[in-house]
């Protein structure tokens, strides 16, 4: 099983896509205001933006992006405008992070953790 997509029911469709090409998503499909596909520069995977009336954010949910170069990735996206809720940091569990939001209030993780991703010094055998 791989994860292929996810999908973000948004009021502010047009404003979300700028958002997330800023952070790097390649749009390939443009169906604004209605509907849009991104795609991510590494791997498959595809982030969806699908018209909605009345979203609720949900605070339990928390979109992550894995950047090779965290910091140079912040300073960048700080210079195109975006806020950082959280500037880089390092974490106990081996991973850098930064914290922003998209234009629906969806938390957004952009993060580097390398190996320790899938294999932590405390991966289950």
């Amino acid at each position: 099983m791989n994860l292929n997509q996810v999908t973000i029911h948004s009021e502010k469709p047009v404003e979300t896509v700028e958002f997330y090409q800023k952070l790097g998503l390649k749009l390939i499909v443009d169906s604004l205001p209605r509907y849009a596909r991104l795609e991510c520069p590494d791997g498959d995977s595809t982030l969806s933006v699908n018209i909605a009336e009345n979203v609720v954010p949900n605070a339990n949910i928390v979109l992550y992006f894995e950047c090779d170069d965290l910091d140079t990735k912040v300073a960048e996206l700080k210079e195109l405008g975006l806020e950082f809720d959280e500037d880089p940091t390092d974490r106990p569990w081996l991973w850098r992070q930064a914290y922003l939001q998209d234009p629906n209030s969806n938390k957004i993780c952009l993060f580097h953790a390398g190996k320790n991703r899938k294999n932590p010094p405390w991966r289950v055998q």
